[in-house]
Formats: structure tokens, C-alpha cells, sequence
């Protein structure tokens, strides 16, 4: 009770102070803005469709874990892959393995030393690529839709390191009414893989970094812990 009247006062609070800020000064966002707008995100010019929220914790993460490799499912146009492989630099080591299923990266991540491109889909990669690698991460960033992407977390979870992570990314799309268009999508999958994945739990550490789930990878950040 308490804590909810706390609550209910800061609400009445903001209420307050934004009744009587200037128009041009209003602070006015929400899920669906920042989804509208994460799609035009660019990293040194190359599309990176990321929430801005996500995009701050991963650079934090790779910091953290220091993977040697991270795998990343959906390549897209490679701005994501060039963002960790530029950061991987900065580290001194570590290479990135993207996946997609067909090839329209930019040059810059089709070029980048830290970069492979797999072009056959998550379903054909040979396990047998992340063999000389001991610290592992795994970003599945695919079709999103339920069974696909349970279908990738079964697959590459033996992958990841202990105290390493599986991040699931944009369960999002639920808060944004589109999970029957991905049959329940990646919350769908999360919510099916945990209970026989006991090795894995939801680190809120991330998932709550910036307030509760105020992220696109809402309950995605599965950290290894055994």
C-alpha cells in the first residue's frame, strides 16, 4: 500500500510540474515513439535498428562478459555486427559470426576483420564454427516468430558460456499488440524454453536497467549460470 501510494503521488507530482511547463519544453515519449523511431537508427551510417536503451547495454555487456565470439542471428543490413566488431576492437579481440538468409550487408560489416557473414540461415549453421572459441554470446535477433526462435535458442544455448548471455531480442512487439502476427512471439518462445533451461534465468539487472522492461528485449537478457 505504501509503495503504491508513493507511486500515485510522483504521478500527481508529474502531473503537476508538466501542467505548468511551457508547451515547447513538454517531455512527451512512449513505447510506441521510440518504436517508431529506432528504425531510422544508423552506426557510422550503416543501418542499426536498436533501441537506444539496448544499444547502451550491449556496449556495457560486451564490456562485462568480454566474449571472444558473439553470434548474431539477423544481420540485416550489418549494423549491428560492425557496432560489436567495433567495439571488440577497442577490447583487442573477438570476432562476430552473423547470420541471415540472404547477403545485403553494407560494406563496411561485409568488410570488417572482426566480421563473418553466414548467409544460409540460423538452421544450416555448422555448430562445428564456434568450436576454437571459449567465451560465447548469443544475440537472436530473427524472424521473431515463436517457433523459429525457440527453434534458435534450442540450438545455440549449449553455446553459450556460464556467466555469459542468450539475449532474445524484441519481445517488444507484445506491449505493441503484434504478437498474434508472430504466434506469440519471442516472449512466447522465452516463456517455453526457461522451464527445461534451467541453466538459464532473466537477468533483471538489464531487462530493468532503465526501469522495469524499458527495453525492446523485454525479458531477453538470459544470463548462463550454470
Amino acid at each position: 500500500m505504501k509503495k503504491l501510494l508513493k507511486q500515485i503521488k510522483n504521478k500527481i507530482r508529474y502531473w503537476l510540474i508538466n501542467l505548468s511547463t511551457p508547451s515547447n519544453e513538454k517531455i512527451s515519449f512512449d513505447t510506441f515513439s521510440l518504436y517508431r523511431a529506432h528504425g531510422s537508427i544508423t552506426y557510422r551510417g550503416v543501418l542499426y535498428s536498436k533501441c537506444p536503451f539496448d544499444y547502451v547495454l550491449y556496449q556495457m555487456i560486451l564490456r562485462e562478459v568480454d566474449p571472444d565470439l558473439v553470434i548474431e542471428i539477423g544481420t540485416n543490413i550489418g549494423g549491428g555486427a560492425l557496432y560489436l566488431a567495433d567495439l571488440m576492437d577497442i577490447s583487442g579481440h573477438g570476432m562476430v559470426h552473423t547470420i541471415d538468409v540472404e547477403k545485403k550487408s553494407d560494406a563496411l560489416a561485409a568488410n570488417h576483420p572482426r566480421i563473418k557473414l553466414f548467409t544460409d540461415g540460423w538452421e544450416n549453421y555448422d555448430l562445428n564454427e564456434a568450436k576454437k572459441y571459449s567465451k560465447i554470446l548469443v544475440i537472436d535477433d530473427g524472424s521473431h516468430f515463436a517457433e523459429s526462435t525457440l527453434g534458435a535458442m534450442k540450438k545455440f544455448a549449449p553455446l553459450v558460456s556460464v556467466n555469459s548471455y542468450l539475449i532474445v531480442e524484441d519481445g517488444i512487439i507484445n506491449a505493441l499488440q503484434l504478437s498474434k502476427l508472430f504466434n506469440g512471439g519471442p516472449i512466447k518462445a522465452i516463456n517455453d524454453f526457461l522451464p527445461t533451461n534451467q541453466d538459464f534465468i532473466i537477468d533483471r539487472k538489464w531487462c530493468d536497467f532503465f526501469g522495469k522492461n524499458a527495453t525492446f528485449n523485454v525479458n531477453g537478457y538470459l544470463k548462463r549460470v550454470k
